[in-house]
């Protein structure tokens, strides 16, 4: 996942997520809800790829559905919204990505990296943590409004 897929935009990340969740479900009952406490579900995901001593790139797949889901978790728990990142914008160059997450405050966050983060260096990465202690989420219990992007980063839903 060092380069980033020419075809991967904001609008497709829920497909991704559902996609992951249908072929995961598929093979085992995995309670992946999209709930925060289902974040503990996929550090166990992680762990068991990580056992498997493969490459990363060798798990790009399963790593891009993995972090679409912990952004439709932060989507559907915190308020966030998937947007497009421009090409000349600075957050592309840091996230090496071409989408990222709106928080209601306004900033954005990067699941798809956080996700490789927690393939590459293990446990104290941890995704259901990262939920837990990440800035900008909404209070809980309040309904989600959209979120404009007036800095040039286009908000969408799929």
């Amino acid at each position: 996942m060092d380069r980033e897929s020419p075809t991967l935009s904001a609008a497709d990340m829920p497909c991704h997520a559902a996609a992951f969740v249908e072929r995961a479900t598929t093979r085992a009952r995995l309670p992946l809800d999209y709930t925060a406490p289902s974040l503990s579900i996929v550090d166990r995901l992680i762990d068991g790829l990580r056992q498997g001593g493969v490459g990363r790139e060798d798990v790009a797949g399963p790593l891009l559905g993995l972090g679409a889901y912990v952004g439709e978790v932060l989507v559907r728990e915190a308020g966030a919204v998937w947007v497009d990142i421009p090409p000349d914008h600075l957050l592309r160059t840091v996230f090496a990505r071409s989408v990222g997450l709106r928080m209601p405050d306004g900033r954005v966050w990067n699941p798809l990296g956080r996700t490789v983060n927690r393939f590459e260096i293990g446990p104290q990465e941890s995704l259901r943590t990262y939920f837990l202690t990440l800035h900008g989420r909404r209070p809980p219990r309040t309904r989600r409004r959209w979120v404009h992007a007036p800095d040039g980063l286009s908000a969408s839903r799929c």
